[in-house]
């Protein structure tokens, strides 16, 4: 048994000498996530606690479950979680599919130059930071002195445009078409590398059958896109209760928080502003718990209707793709 055990040893030390050079490049990687994700993750107990900064995590007093108690009984809560739901789940319908349209349309264009060029064009967005898109956003769809209301005015065309910042049945519409603009172009990036990873001499025997584009995207391509879909999906819904604090806290005003207030700007309030730690990080921690639970349902689903698909699925689909991207029998 000891010897069994002494060359394993053995052959996982000659394993970790040959491949040092890996492991040093991925040595600082694997400290950010000690340092920065793991080790704060004791501060959680903060939600259980009657957190005192002057008294510190053990010298609080512990209180199980009663802030989230308190934090479900507070004013203003169903709004917010009600909100993060509204426009998380338009995000989903609306904004999910458009980087996989950009992406089948990126990969038809033929045009090298104009290709980069239409690439680029959408990559940039992404890239801006959300106080400059709503301060560009702002300069064009003002209502009074826009770039878009002098357009208007230039052709001759006199009519009061309507302010959609502080419109409370426009502004939600305006969060996910300029989340669209934003950040579709990076989700396209992911889709082209899975289009590339496609075996051609599918797309060629298609078309020596006579198979056109639609049909070769309808039965090549999109079934090429599947498990990256699949993928890209189940994270997605996990991330419902994440509406994201940026976009929402350089746009929003006292005149829409009814139909705006999110559960990451009602967190940024009580534990900032209120100084309410326990709170928010109670709000925090229900915000993850739930965010785990829809990844594991949603890619147990997944798993049901396809096993090679979901998150481990993926994994080993991938494993068995060689460089041209077929699939090994």
């Amino acid at each position: 048994m000891s010897n069994v055990i002494g060359k394993k040893l053995k052959k996982n030390l000659k394993t970790i000498n040959r491949d040092r050079g890996l492991y040093l490049i991925a040595l600082p990687g694997i400290l950010f996530f000690l340092i920065f994700h793991y080790l704060p993750m004791y501060g959680v107990t903060i939600a259980f606690r009657d957190f005192n900064i002057f008294k510190g995590f053990s010298g609080s007093e512990w209180v199980g479950f009663d802030n989230f108690v308190k934090l479900f009984n507070m004013y203003g809560f169903t709004r917010a979680l009600k909100n993060t739901i509204i426009i998380s789940l338009m995000n989903l319908i609306i904004s999910f599919p458009v980087p996989i349209i950009l992406a089948i349309a990126i990969n038809e264009i033929k045009n090298l130059r104009y290709k980069k060029l239409v690439q680029t064009s959408i990559y940039l967005p992404h890239f801006v930071s959300w106080v400059i898109a709503s301060g560009i956003l702002m300069t064009i769809l003002s209502p009074n002195s826009g770039v878009l209301k002098g357009i208007v005015e230039a052709i001759g065309i006199n009519v009061n445009l309507p302010d959609l910042f502080t419109s409370k049945g426009s502004f939600r519409w305006l969060l996910v078409l300029s989340g669209i603009w934003k950040e579709s172009g990076y989700g396209t990036i992911m889709y082209l590398a899975a289009i590339v990873s496609i075996d051609q001499q599918l797309y060629e025997a298609a078309i020596v059958d006579g198979a056109g584009k639609w049909n070769q995207i309808w039965h090549i391509t999109l079934p090429g896109l599947r498990s990256t879909i699949i993928v890209l999906l189940i994270l997605r819904v996990g991330q419902i209760l994440n509406v994201g604090l940026e976009q929402i806290f350089a746009m929003y005003n006292p005149a829409v928080y009814e139909v705006s207030e999110v559960l990451d700007t009602f967190i940024y309030k009580i534990g900032l502003q209120q100084v309410e730690y326990s709170l928010a990080t109670a709000a925090g921690l229900f915000k993850s718990s739930i965010a785990l639970i829809l990844v594991l349902v949603t890619n147990k689903i997944a798993k049901k209707i396809d096993p090679e698909s979901g998150l481990i699925g993926s994994v080993k689909g991938f494993m068995k793709t060689d460089s041209r991207g077929t699939r090994h029998k």
